[in-house]
């Protein structure tokens, strides 16, 4: 619970108001150029990037955790930006999951 309050304080940090009816720790998409994101991630939140995947030809979709299993979706665009589209807590991996690939 105190990662959630920490990922709030952080889209605090970034300017952006919370309004008091959102039900999510973020509000809005957050966006900025990839390398800054990924650290902050990485050093802030202590995430590593756990799942990837192609949305489009522009788009790669890629989930952060942590080892508190706190997690984060990114959208990764080739324009070198990737904002964060969800984030939530319990992240389980499931090892033996081998998805189809087409």
């Amino acid at each position: 619970m105190a990662r959630v309050l920490h990922l709030a304080l952080f889209c605090l940090f970034l300017g952006l108001a919370l309004p008091a009816q959102a039900e999510s720790p973020i509000a809005e998409v957050l966006c900025e150029p990839t390398p800054w994101l990924h650290q902050k991630l990485e050093r802030q939140f202590g995430a590593r990037r756990v799942a990837s995947g192609v949305r489009g030809p522009e788009q790669i979709m890629e989930v952060w955790a942590s080892q508190h299993g706190d997690w984060t979706m990114v959208v990764t665009y080739a324009t070198g930006t990737s904002c964060i589209v969800a984030m939530g807590e319990n992240w389980n991996t499931h090892a033996d999951a081998k998805p189809a690939r087409g």
